[in-house]
């Protein structure tokens, strides 16, 4: 097998869409020879900020010197920005040699209960940090939480960023209920973090977290002033980032008995931290600012608003905005479109995309004043955009990862961002859940 007939694999996996619960996954998982067990886990779930405070918890624990392995999703460009160690994408030749492990142990499985994209994802990641012995993995959900195929690993500490609205259709259409999902992440006595500040879904996970005994910590905009965090200036832009950084910060004390880090080591892990597509601000050759966001639901949105008006306050943007059908584009379209100086609607690159054209009456309606045009392309928007001073692209980290392409940002991928597609389907119960 080479690379291309192993990224082909993994995408003809994509037929057994995305079915949520555990049973396969523990399978699977044992076939491998379950590798969760010989590893160190910071699991993290919530709605926004995951990424970002995966990228600060294993710049942390790389500056403590230690081997971290990082599993997060979707991935940008390339496929191995899902399974990285110490930032260093997992090779081709891994890739291939777990695709051929994982393609000899799904001859076990009837094709009815056929293992899906991600629950295969999921234990070629466990495999391959198991094999290279990392001293802790930092390991972000990939749906939800309760019966996301991440949810069969005992962490250390157990982190919800925040709960908002997204992916209704599967996790609710209430916080309530999207907190109960991202809730079975906790489990018993394992320290749980979060920056949760909706009072139903704080009761939820807070009353999870005592029928569990798991010790809890509620993060606020306090503790973002406190040391090891006082006087220090994050790279990543977006005030939103010192809570995702605070509670990092608290992740990492909770687990002190087990990994000691100094206070020291996280100044510097926080200080040097990188995480590409989320308010990352690039300078082209000509002069032009380009802002790549991949805000996707109307929290992100918020997040972006509140940078644009912090961060660049007296610049109004050609806004390039892409959305999948599966979001709520018409609220993220009133809070992100009156910012705009014009407004470029394109189609993300995906079969999930929202028709520019749908979307151009709610950004007319809500800048008036603005020229607002349907594009055919990301690259025809970069085009008509060329000589604009300041160029904001958002909608869909989809998007982001097109654009990095574009604007040279990273090398181009084998057709890989296609393996982002998914579909769901709610399970008929919670057959296999041992959370």
């Amino acid at each position: 097998m080479n690379y291309p007939e192993a990224i082909q694999f993994l995408y003809n996996l994509q037929v057994f869409g995305t079915k949520l619960g555990l049973e396969n996954t523990y399978r699977l998982a044992k076939l491998a020879g379950n590798p969760q067990e010989k590893l160190r886990f910071i699991h993290v779930a919530g709605t926004n900020g995951k990424g970002s405070t995966c990228a600060m918890l294993e710049s942390i624990y790389r500056h403590a010197g230690l081997k971290v392995g990082l599993f997060t999703s979707p991935h940008l460009v390339a496929f191995g920005e899902r399974i990285q160690i110490n930032r260093e994408l997992i090779s081709e030749e891994e890739i291939i040699r777990l695709v051929e492990e994982m393609k000899a142990l799904l001859q076990e499985f009837p094709a009815d209960e056929h293992p899906t994209f991600f629950e295969v994802v999921t234990i070629m990641a466990l495999s391959y940090f198991a094999r290279q012995k990392c001293d802790v993995v930092i390991w972000e959900t990939g749906l939800g939480g309760r019966l996301d195929a991440t949810n069969i690993v005992t962490p250390l500490v157990s982190v919800i960023t925040n709960i908002q609205f997204d992916h209704q259709k599967w996790l609710g259409d209430t916080l309530a209920k999207i907190a109960f999902e991202k809730a079975g992440i906790i489990k018993p006595r394992v320290p749980v973090i979060t920056a949760v500040d909706d009072p139903e879904a704080l009761r939820i996970l807070f009353k999870t977290a005592q029928e569990k005994a798991a010790p809890f910590s509620l993060i606020t905009w306090a503790q973002t002033e406190f040391h090891p965090m006082q006087g220090l200036t994050l790279p990543l832009l977006g005030e939103h980032q010192r809570l995702n950084a605070a509670t990092a910060v608290h992740a990492v004390m909770a687990a002190r008995s087990c990994i000691p880090v100094s206070d020291e080591t996280i100044r510097k892990g926080l200080s040097g931290v990188k995480w590409p597509g989320r308010l990352q601000l690039v300078e082209r050759k000509n002069g032009q600012k380009v802002l790549l966001d991949g805000a996707h639901n109307i929290g992100s949105a918020e997040a972006l608003k509140t940078a644009l008006n912090t961060y660049f306050a007296t610049r109004r943007p050609t806004l390039v905005m892409g959305i999948l059908s599966d979001k709520d584009a018409h609220p993220m379209c009133e809070i992100i479109a009156p910012l705009a100086g014009r407004i470029l609607l394109v189609p993300v690159n995906s079969q999930r995309t929202i028709l520019p054209r749908e979307l151009i009456p709610v950004c007319r309606r809500a800048n008036p004043d603005v020229e607002v045009r349907e594009c055919r392309s990301l690259k025809e928007a970069l085009d008509v955009a060329a000589e604009d001073p300041f160029v904001a692209v958002t909608g869909s980290l989809y998007l982001i990862g097109e654009a990095m392409e574009l604007l040279g940002l990273s090398p181009a991928g084998c057709g890989e961002r296609g393996l982002n597609e998914w579909s769901a389907t709610r399970p008929a119960s919670t057959k296999g859940s041992k959370s």
